[in-house]
């Protein structure tokens, strides 16, 4: 017996564009200009043949109109069922694409963007994030990959540093904005090619790695914001990357100063609340600001504290904005701005340290998590608690971003090697239930009231105990009777204990004593004997 392995070749695919120019156009009319292409449609428009042909094709056309209205030969009948069935399959996740680094230095996958338009190329951010201990032959380029060729990247986009962040501009689809290890900003328009259209200015851009930019809802555009662990936030706009256009410090002091600030390792933005952002800290700590406060001191307006470790991931659930969700140390946590002194819900602590967390952009209970373990949890609240919905080994090494596509079918996880794994969720995660976004409100604002009637007690409990250390304090005369006779009672029982013991000590003396005479008795006893004997 013998045995042999073959590889097979691997299938290259390569995508070409084609060039589509207009035809049908008489040699003597160029169809660029629009003065002869106009001439030339009124000319025809008054031939009576043109009328003619246009008449007839106009009542065969209606028939065809009035046929398709009356009988939808595409109607799904059982569209309903479909679904249902759907619902009650056990949850699984399948790998549809494997893309590796393709450089031979091995870099990390530090963040995933999908592109906003069809969703069918992705953006992915590679650096080294181990403090200086970057290798010195150490590729500087991150890549927009096709889902459906994992062989080779669409484009490479150039770096002068490498990135940290990586953003597509949902406006505009060709426009990237990434945050650098060096602390600058650049853009990219993929209509030019890879090369940075513009970089920050070095002196005005942060101190440290830029862990992430996010894009605003503005009419151009073209601003965005982004955080570092300098402690700062920089808005910017691309057509002016000489300088940022505002700059908040993270002290929560509000003294404005940057040796107090807290480092920024995630930010969180909603559309649909343009006045308002949340920054996830190195220490533990939620952020919340108010971009549109009339002094600096006035944006830092209120913090979140609860985990042990920098907050990787903070996100606001996209049906219910005002509860949001972030990952520190071994546990994830989901808050209510209405609620600041605890998280409303939590998972259990995890063996494993926790990476990235994001909500399903379909179903409002649903939401993610990676771990270092290189596993993936997809944790369903409406289903359970305690335990998540499906964990999933992904890979053997770390898992350190996570993106979901907007349908909320596709996820992928980026780890430690530069591996990007695309997964496909089953139907019944990426499908909202019926009823679930009532359901999820009720057990969102039941654990929110939970949390604040568990907080009043606490804060009574604490008072009274105060209450009571404090000294001198006016007290009602029945308690200050009963103080009294407390007191009493105590110092009776302390005179009789002093009591007895000096009884007890006194007759234990007398015993000595009377031992002693009866030994020395004893012995004159004894000589006496003796000599009488002699």
């Amino acid at each position: 017996m013998s045995e042999h392995e073959v590889n097979t070749e691997r299938f290259e695919m390569e995508a070409r564009g084609i060039n589509h120019v207009e035809g049908g156009w008489p040699k003597d009319i160029n169809p660029q200009e629009i003065e002869q292409t106009t001439r030339y449609r009124k000319k025809v428009e008054k031939d009576d043949h043109y009328i003619t042909t246009i008449t007839q094709l106009g009542s065969v056309m209606e028939h065809c109109i009035k046929q398709n209205n009356a009988i939808n030969i595409y109607e799904e009948y059982f569209e309903e069922e479909e679904e249902l069935e759907g619902m009650d399959e056990a949850p699984y996740a399948k790998t549809i694409n494997v893309f590796r680094d393709p450089n031979e230095i091995k870099r990390m996958a530090t963040h995933l963007s999908w592109h906003p338009d069809g969703n069918r190329k992705l953006a992915v951010a590679y650096s080294c994030m181990e403090f200086q201990r970057a290798p010195k032959d150490m590729n500087y380029d991150s890549y927009i990959w096709d889902i459906e060729n994992p062989n080779k990247p669409e484009l490479t986009l150039k770096s002068a540093s490498p990135l940290v962040s990586l953003e597509y501009n949902p406006k505009d689809s060709h426009i990237l904005v990434g945050g650098c290890y060096n602390g600058q900003i650049t853009y990219w328009d993929t209509r030019k090619g890879g090369q940075p259209v513009e970089l920050s200015v070095i002196e005005h851009s942060h101190r440290d790695p830029v862990y992430k930019v996010i894009w605003l809802q503005s009419k151009t555009g073209t601003e965005c914001f982004s955080t570092s662990t300098d402690g700062q936030v920089l808005w910017w706009d691309i057509r002016k990357m000489s300088e940022p256009t505002e700059k908040l410090i993270l002290d929560i002091t509000k003294k404005g100063n940057l040796d107090l600030a807290l480092g920024g390792i995630s930010l969180e933005f909603e559309p649909t609340i343009p006045t308002k952002f949340m920054v996830g800290t190195e220490q533990g700590m939620v952020i919340s600001c108010n971009r549109k406060a009339k002094t600096p001191a006035e944006k830092i307006v209120c913090t979140y504290s609860g985990h042990h470790g920098p907050i990787y991931a903070v996100q606001r659930n996209p049906f219910f904005p005002k509860n949001f969700l972030t990952v520190g140390d071994w546990v994830a946590r989901i808050w209510s701005e209405d609620f600041r002194e605890s998280s409303i819900m939590w998972t259990k602590y995890h063996s494993s340290y926790l990476t990235d967390a994001a909500w399903s952009p379909v179903r409002p209970s649903v939401f993610l998590t990676t771990k270092m373990d290189g596993t993936l949890d997809v944790w369903d609240y409406l289903f359970k608690q305690n335990n998540p919905t499906l964990s999933l080994k992904v890979c053997d090494e770390a898992l350190y971003s996570l993106c979901l596509q907007d349908n909320g079918r596709f996820v992928a996880c980026g780890s430690k090697s530069g591996l990007t794994t695309l997964l496909e969720l089953s139907p019944g995660l990426c499908s909202i239930q019926r009823n679930e976004k009532n359901i999820a409100t009720a057990m969102f604002e039941r654990e929110t009231k939970r949390e604040k009637i568990l907080e009043a007690r606490h804060r009574e409990m604490r008072l009274k105990e105060r209450s009571k250390a404090e000294p001198g304090k006016e007290e009602d005369t029945k308690d200050d009777k009963a103080e009294e006779s407390m007191e009493e009672l105590i110092a009776k029982a302390e005179k009789e204990f002093f009591e007895i013991i000096e009884a007890e000590r006194k007759r234990r003396e007398q015993e000595v004593k009377k031992q002693d005479e009866e030994g020395q008795e004893k012995e004159v006893s004894e000589e006496k004997e003796i000599h009488s004997q002699v």
